[in-house]
């Protein structure tokens, strides 16, 4: 099953990258936990969003203030129930054109071939160390 998991990931964050989100959501359970890292980024506070609602709410909010957002894991990793992933983000400002890149590394948790929780951060070496590693 973890497999399973690793490809479900790679098909949830190819969806991302093509701007899919009702593909993503077809991969997340309905009470998922989306525990984004992207607010810390623009000088916020981390926000958890709730079920596929709030998944929905978080990418229109980040569409409108980005044209790009593309993530990209190279090391991905089975952890049974969990996937590790690190990797890199990467967004283009609307209108700015402002383009950042930063770290990243993210723990999603599965439960009977759907997401429950994703957490993500922007240091990987967080990640490693939540995942136990």
């Amino acid at each position: 099953m973890s497999q399973e998991n690793v490809e479900r990931f790679e098909r949830a964050v190819a969806a991302l990258n093509r701007g899919d989100i009702d593909a993503v959501v077809k991969e997340l359970h309905p009470d998922v936990e989306w525990h984004a890292f992207l607010e810390e980024l623009l000088g916020g506070e981390g926000m958890v969003y709730t079920g596929h609602a709030g998944v929905r709410d978080f990418f229109r909010e980040f569409g409108e203030s980005f044209d790009e957002l593309y993530w990209e894991y190279p090391d991905i990793r089975d952890l049974g129930d969990r996937v590790l992933a690190i990797g890199t983000f990467r967004a283009r400002g609307r209108g700015s054109g402002i383009e950042a890149e930063v770290p990243l590394g993210a723990i999603v948790t599965f439960e009977h071939g759907l997401v429950t929780v994703v957490w993500s951060t922007a240091d990987p070496s967080e990640a490693l160390k939540a995942a136990g590693l």
